[in-house]
């Protein structure tokens, strides 16, 4: 099939995150247009609701595979040998609803050509909805609400925000409706309500960002001899993903630099300030201080007024942003300031990013940004509909948790990691 040649290009990419299985199910959809050229998309993040694709719902792009082939390709499939997923078939023509974060973003739109995938190979379909920002909380609950109300097969749910889904998990589970997390997993969901989440370990992704800054700053920060800061960017303060990412890279950086001798003190966010394992809390005899900062609200142009701030302080030698808004509003503050690159010892500061796009993946090409940590949303889609289907069918499904991978300009076109990159 046509997309299939695109799934096996992507088996060698994934082989690492098939870690555990979840369940299975597929459509075809396509999101509305990316964002225009002059907002740039954000990862985990829409732009501003002024320039947010209108629509609500992706219409599908094409129909579905007939179930007998779709029966066919699912049993001989490289990406699920080995995983719960293997010979996984739809046992009836299921339609489910998917609830992203918003539109607007490449990273969603690459979820959903992962589920336009599956969806064909199991000759399944879905609806998507999402709202035009993911700081519309609100408007993503409503539309939740109104796909328990239609009753589907099953939900896929990327939640905004964790805390405001918790009623409505319980009114799908309460009407017998399997759901699915993927992306962001929901802590405190009722028991029962989420029968799997396929999301990237984000702990193990912040960790990874925070092991390659500080092998790029570590020899500059043995011979410091005054305080030094690294900076973090956050996308919020309230999902899961993102608290786990940020502490990932916070509680790393202050082992490694511990393990080298030095005091840390971490300033900043309360939640992450509060949540930091390992610091000495004295700001003013530290060695490094890590200073976080949280948005009023996800866009590029807030995240890019905290990053100038902290650019703007002499003492400050890297800075890490927690996704691809993030990631972009350094790179936007730094167009101004033009003190990141890739030489510590010179002077410049180590910008380290997260996810991909265009912007991000030019930046460390020219060596403006040193590297980034992706996820793929492609393939945490795909099988986010994998396991929607197996719990359709009535059997049990599991969490998969998937690796963040680390890139820079020497291995951004490796063929295990070039297909994760979206635009």
């Amino acid at each position: 099939m046509k997309k299939k040649l695109l799934a096996t290009l992507l088996t060698a990419a994934m082989t690492a995150t098939l870690l555990a299985g979840c369940g299975g199910s597929g459509s075809a959809a396509e999101a509305p247009a990316a964002a225009p050229a002059e907002a740039p998309a954000a990862a985990e993040e829409a732009a501003p609701a002024e320039e947010a694709a209108p629509a609500e719902e992706a219409a599908p792009a094409e129909e579905a595979a007939p179930a007998e082939e779709a029966t066919a390709n699912a049993g001989d499939n490289d990406k699920l040998t080995g995983t719960q997923f293997e010979g996984t078939t739809a046992k009836e023509a299921y339609n489910f609803a998917v609830d992203v974060k918003s539109f607007q973003s490449t990273y969603w739109q690459a979820a959903l050509k992962g589920m336009d995938m599956a969806a064909e190979e199991l000759g399944i379909t879905y609806d998507a909805h999402g709202p035009n920002s993911e700081s519309d909380i609100a408007d993503q609950v409503n539309m939740l609400n109104a796909d328990i109300t239609s009753k589907p097969a099953g939900i896929g749910l990327a939640a905004c925000d964790t805390t405001s889904v918790l009623d409505s998990l319980q009114d799908a589970k309460d009407a017998g409706i399997p759901v699915v997390c993927f992306d962001t997993g929901v802590a405190d969901a009722p028991a029962g309500s989420v029968v799997a989440t396929v999301a990237t370990d984000n702990t193990q992704a912040g960790e990874v960002a925070a092991e390659n800054m500080h092998e790029a700053l570590k020899d500059v920060i043995a011979k410091a001899d005054k305080q030094v800061r690294i900076g973090e960017i956050n996308q919020d303060a309230t999902a899961l993903n993102i608290q786990q990412r940020g502490l990932g890279f916070i509680n790393k950086m202050i082992g490694l630099l511990k393990a080298d001798g030095k005091k840390v003190a971490v300033v900043g966010n309360e939640f992450y300030v509060n949540a930091a394992e390992g610091a000495d809390g004295d700001e003013a005899s530290a060695d490094v201080v890590i200073e976080v900062a949280v948005p009023a609200q996800t866009t590029v142009e807030l995240c890019t007024t905290e990053a100038s701030t902290i650019l703007s302080k002499e003492d400050t030698i890297g800075v890490f942003g927690s996704n691809q808004t993030a990631a972009e509003g350094l790179l936007a503050a730094n167009s101004n300031l033009n003190l990141l690159g890739s030489d510590a010892a010179a002077g410049e500061v180590i910008g380290v990013g997260f996810d991909a796009g265009s912007v991000i993946k030019g930046a460390i090409k020219d060596g403006t940004m040193y590297g980034a940590v992706t996820q793929s949303p492609l393939m945490m889609g795909y099988y986010a509909l994998y396991a929607l289907t197996k719990a359709a069918n009535g059997e049990q499904v599991s969490d998969l948790p998937t690796n963040g991978y680390w890139y820079n300009k020497d291995n951004i076109d490796d063929p295990e990691i070039a297909p994760n990159l979206y635009d």
